[in-house]
């Protein structure tokens, strides 16, 4: 009898059903409970997006990883976290000492397991990675991203499974991401990499929303699968996982040895995930992300992109209804672009070469494809919006593309002077610690038991600045509340909803203006404590799309400022808007007069964001 263990993805329980992650003392709180349950040997801890969105509510990421994986450890449960490869933790590459350090940071804070992947599954881009989680005495699980497509075959990725285990890998994941890999599939795959190397320990992850999983599950135990991801109610199913209750009962009368689950524990963990929604998480979770679709099999979108794509919806829709309205146009309903997006995910993905689905790759698609569909709503052309980044993954910097770039993108890249590459991605990215260690040395940042307040700055630079300045705390809590009163509100109570919040971050008290609908908010305090320059004379530059404006996107920019002379075409912003930065380009030749905007002030479509005299 066969032996299938489970694994608790708790991390991308939350992260595939909105856009926050719990706070220390929730995770803390909740361990236990999770323990207690008894049917798990493995749970997923941190990675992904997780350090990340904790900076982004104004909380010590490496405080939440460090106290969170200690009762599991102590238990003998193993921890793991998601691991993008050359991206480390977040969307755009990372430099190679960021990287090495990023291993020892992790390991020193209770994280067991990495589990490596790369989007493009291009070896080039996981096997460094095998090799620094190795040396810092981490389990490194390489993944191979499922998709269905004419290139991705089960030889795809029984060879692929065979390069990464040659180069050192421990483990194999099979991440299915999207939930979209037909079950025989899958079967065959862990067939063919157990024939290859019987004793590697294969770890099967899926979601549910498509509708295949719990056929897939099936299918990979039968071949040989050791662990399977699942998640919990009220987390589970939709664009979440399938719900360890429901997996377990039927591997076991599949005859496989399984773990009892202790209801009571179960129970008291649901609870505890329901009070953590109500207090603030829940604000953040689209209801639709809780209903399994079909419509996801067609564009392949991931489990772990939903979460935020529908809250990143809403504010498109409303945008672009905006703009519809004062063109005399009739609205769109979330379904009408929903179902839009869907069709030109599936239109766009084939033509910039069938990268999988996933992190970060999954958003570059899928911004690309909304970004027509609100260009082509408009009147305008198709692609005449394309950010940097997604054209780093048309022209391979980022890695392989699995299949050919569509010829007009091929022409489009040639007008525009850009040049596909071939070379090691990491070539791209040089060495960047000492730079930041400068930068704390000179803000008098201490760098962290086991330098970890320093990988934190190296890994997330705008986020861990906003965060310590207190900006990023203030503004979360501004939205929050701003989310609590619009539910709470009474329909006839628009009058009613707060105007402004007070927030005090480490004993600095900011007051934060609050905007309802079309209204404009007071900016909010600057990261320095300074107020926006004065407006001056002069054209106005307007925000193209609705997000958080910067200056820079890095350290390797030098900020536009007041009297700077630009031409033309020349870069003077970013908007990060669905985690990519998109460029604003000086609209004619002149001279900044005013900057209206601080770094990291939300800005909308349409808002003026400088003058250029």
């Amino acid at each position: 009898m066969k032996e299938v263990k489970f694994s608790l993805v708790f991390r991308d329980m939350w992260q595939s059903a909105g856009k926050y992650q719990p706070r220390v003392d929730q995770l803390v709180k909740v361990a236990p409970a999770i323990i207690k349950m008894g049917c798990f040997d493995r749970v997923e801890t941190n990675g992904g997006g997780f350090e990340q969105v904790n900076l982004l509510y104004g909380e010590n990421p490496n405080k939440a990883v460090r106290e969170f994986t200690k009762p599991f450890h102590e238990a003998g449960i193993q921890t793991h976290m998601l691991d993008r490869a050359l991206n480390a933790l977040r969307m755009s590459p990372v430099p190679k000492d960021v990287r090495k350090l990023f291993y020892k940071v992790k390991k020193a804070q209770g994280t067991d397991i990495t589990r490596i992947f790369c989007g493009l599954n291009d070896a080039r881009n996981i096997i460094p990675s095998i090799v620094y989680a190795k040396e810092a005495g981490m389990i490194a699980q390489a993944s191979l991203c499922i998709t269905h497509s004419p290139i991705h075959t089960v030889k795809y990725y029984v060879d692929l499974a065979k390069t990464l285990i040659d180069a050192g890998a421990d483990e194999i994941c099979l991440k299915d991401m999207a939930g979209i890999g037909r079950p025989v599939s899958l079967g065959k795959i862990v067939a063919g990499i157990k024939a290859y190397k019987k004793d590697i320990i294969i770890q099967y992850h899926s979601h549910a929303g498509p509708g295949f999983n719990m056929a897939s599950i099936l299918e990979v135990c039968n071949a040989g699968c050791d662990y399977i991801d699942t998640g919990m109610s009220p987390l589970s199913w939709g664009t979440g996982h399938a719900d360890i209750i429901a997996v377990q009962e039927m591997l076991k009368d599949a005859g496989f040895k399984v773990k009892e689950i202790n209801m009571a524990a179960y129970m008291d963990v649901r609870t505890q995930i329901q009070e953590m929604c109500d207090d603030f998480l829940g604000y953040y979770i689209p209801d639709l992300n809780h209903i399994n679709n079909s419509l996801l099999v067609k564009p392949g979108l991931p489990g772990g992109m939903m979460g935020s794509l529908m809250t990143d919806l809403e504010d498109n829709l409303k945008s672009l209804n905006k703009w519809k309205v004062k063109n005399n146009q009739p609205e769109l309903t979330t379904d009408d672009l929903l179902i839009k997006l869907f069709d030109e995910v599936a239109y766009v993905w084939p033509k910039v070469g069938y990268p999988c689905l996933v992190t970060p790759f999954s958003q570059y698609v899928k911004n690309l494809a909304l970004m027509n569909v609100m260009q082509m709503e408009k009147g305008k052309e198709r692609w005449s919006m394309i950010a940097d980044t997604i054209w780093d993954m048309i022209l391979g910097k980022a890695g392989q593309l699995p299949g050919p770039v569509a010829p007009e993108l091929v022409k489009m890249a040639k007008d525009q002077g850009r040049e596909f590459e071939t070379q090691d991605p990491q070539s791209y990215f040089p060495d960047k610690l000492d730079e930041f260690r400068e930068e704390m040395k000179k803000n008098g940042w201490e760098l962290g038991e086991d330098d970890e307040e320093l990988f934190e700055l190296a890994m997330h630079p705008e986020q861990y600045r906003a965060y310590k300045s207190g900006k990023a705390k203030a503004d979360f809590e501004a939205d929050l509340a701003k989310r609590k009163a619009a539910k709470n509100a009474p329909a006839e109570g628009a009058a009613e909803l707060p105007k402004s919040i007070t927030v005090n971050v480490e004993g600095q008290n900011y007051k934060v203006e609050i905007a309802y609908g079309n209204d404009v908010p007071a900016a909010a305090p600057a990261a320095q404590g300074a107020p926006a320059a004065p407006a001056g004379e002069g054209a106005d530059l307007l925000a193209p799309l609705e997000g958080k404006f910067y200056l820079v996107k890095d350290n390797s920019e030098t900020p536009a400022k007041v009297g700077d002379a630009v031409k033309e075409g020349d870069v003077v912003g970013y908007i990060e808007a669905m985690k990519t930065f998109n460029a604003i380009k000086a609209d004619r030749d002149g001279v900044i007069t005013a900057i209206l905007v601080s770094s990291g002030d939300s800005v909308e479509e349409d808002d003026v964001i400088m003058k250029i005299g």
